[in-house]
Formats: structure tokens, sequence, C-alpha cells
């Protein structure tokens, strides 16, 4: 009797918030990974930023796809600013503790940003299509603002309310003995594995987000891109095909990258018993490349953004020669 009063007071408490050990089996050194990590959010913040002045002060630049690049870029600085201030705190203050509804809300944002970032690449991929294989039709489809405040609006709310189960279903979980997360964040299946009772529907609900969102926005883009293809290659002329490709290319790196390394974390969840550090760091890397990669892309592969960077810059002289 003595016993089950015992774990009836120890199932009835609650922890009242986790603490963010970090990058598992690198605690000792794992402070040197805030310089790397820090100059990434840098790059992220003044690249994007940079983005969104070209796109603002250029007429040329005033079209559905680059509005979508800099609503990408805003995406892109919301997702690495929900991560990096705590990360940067437990690196080099070790300030590892986090209140149970913080944990919540930045599990929530997190899912809400990456799937806006998928549903901005969808978006890209459908407005390159139109373009390319439907360029008569293109003024009428693709209308300069409608188009875009319409498909932003829609990914918003797909994403914020789709999202909104994954931090309720943890929050109503009971944690009541172990607070200790590897993780830099809090992630979904890091934080409901301290959890005391069943966790199989969070399990569940977490793959058909993925399946469902994630999945449908991949195979959407993959239709488009293999349509744009089989248009291209249908032109007579080699240069015609050559600039319509030239257009897509920066957009498929970005893709690739993204989802292939969505697919990477999930396949490696798998193996964190082994080595816990490798989903850890794929996931904190997954947050943070992609925001500092995507502007550096785009103003290297576009022609028009790099005239629009030397305008700001005051290097159109400069480029002249």
């Amino acid at each position: 009797m003595f016993q089950d009063h015992t774990h009836s007071n120890i199932s009835k408490f609650q922890v009242s918030e986790f603490i963010l050990m970090g990058f598992p089996g690198i605690h000792t050194w794992q402070h040197w990974l805030s310089l790397p990590l820090v100059l990434l959010y840098f790059l992220a913040l003044t690249a994007n930023m940079l983005i969104l002045i070209i796109i603002n002060q250029e007429a040329t630049l005033h079209q559905p796809m680059y509005y979508f690049l800099g609503i990408l870029a805003v995406v892109d600085m919301g997702l690495a600013t929900t991560i990096m201030p705590k990360i940067l705190a437990i690196l080099w203050f070790s300030a590892k503790a986090i209140s149970l509804p913080e944990c919540f809300a930045q599990m929530y944002v997190i899912h809400c940003f990456v799937g806006m970032e998928s549903g901005i690449f969808v978006c890209m991929a459908i407005d390159r299509y139109v373009a390319i294989c439907k360029p008569l039709r293109y003024p009428s489809i693709i209308t300069d603002e409608s188009f875009v405040v319409k498909a932003t609006v829609f990914m918003a709310l797909r994403n914020t309310l789709t999202t909104i189960p994954v931090p309720v279903l943890a929050a109503q979980r009971h944690y009541c003995s172990q607070n200790q997360i590897e993780h830099c964040l809090c992630s979904n299946l890091g934080v409901t594995s301290l959890s005391c009772d069943d966790r199989t529907i969070n399990g569940i609900y977490q793959l058909l987000l993925a399946w469902t969102l994630m999945g449908s926005d991949l195979a959407l883009i993959i239709l488009s891109y293999a349509l744009i293809l089989h248009s291209v290659l249908k032109l007579n002329s080699a240069e015609a095909a050559s600039k319509a490709l030239s257009t897509c290319t920066s957009h498929l790196i970005l893709i690739l990258f993204f989802y292939t390394v969505v697919i990477v974390i999930s396949i490696t969840h798998s193996a964190a018993m082994t080595l816990p550090i490798v989903p850890v760091l794929l996931n904190v890397l997954h947050n943070v490349i992609p925001p500092a990669l995507n502007p550096v892309v785009y103003a290297l592969k576009n022609k028009e953004l790099r005239q629009g960077l030397y305008k700001v810059l005051k290097l159109d002289k400069e480029n002249s020669y």
C-alpha cells in the first residue's frame, strides 16, 4: 500500500520546466559550435534583409516571383530567430532552462515556419510553371498582387491551423520524472519522449502531418518541374531553353536541399540511440542553413537580383566595367 501511495504521488508530480542540454555527447566542448552558428545566423539576417531592400527599391522586381522570394526571406528570418537566440544562450551562458509554455510555443512556431517555407516553394514552382508552360495566360492567372496575397494567406492559414495539434497534444502529456531534453530546441519527438504516459497519438499526428503537408507540397513541386522540363525540351531554340531552365535552377537547388534534409532527419531519428547527435545537429542546421543559403543562391543565380544588389551597395559603376 505504501508503494502504491508513493507511486501515486510520483505520477501526480508535474515538472515545471525543461532543461535543454544542447548537443548530446559533446557537452564539454559544444560552446565552440556557437561560432559557425552565430555566423550563419548573422548571414541569414543580413542577406534576407538585403533581399527585401532590393525587391522594395527595384521596380523591375515588383512581380510575383520576387514577391514570393521576399515572403520566403521573412519566413527564413522568423525561423532562424525562433531558435538561434535560445541556442546561443545555451552555448554561451548555459541558460538551459525553458518553461513548458515557452517550449510548446517554440515547437508550434517552428512547425509553422517550416510548413510555410515548404508552401512558398510550392507557390514559386507554380509561378514558374505558368510563366514557362503557359506564358500567354501568365498575366491573367498570376496577377501581380492578388495571386500572391491569396496564395500567401492560404499557406499561412493552412500551416497555422494544421500545426495547432502538435503543441496541444504535447502539452496534454504528463511529464512526471525526467525534464532533461538532449536537444538545443523543443522538438516534438524530443519533448514527448520524456512523457510518462502514452505518446502514440503524438507520433501518429507528426507522421500524418509530415506526409500530408510536406509530402503533398513535394509532389506538387515535382509535378510542376516535370511539366516545365517537358515543355522546355520541346522548344526549338536552345537559347530559349537555357534561359527558361536558368530561372528554375536556383529554385531546384534550394528545394532539393530543403526536402533532402527533412527526409534525412526523419530517417536518422531511428538511429538516435547509437548516434544521438546526428538528428539533433541536422535539425538545428536545417533551421539555420536554408535561411542563410536561400538569399545567397538567388543572388548568385539571378541577374536582376545581382543588378539590384550592386545598386543597393553602390557598386553599379564598378559592375559596368
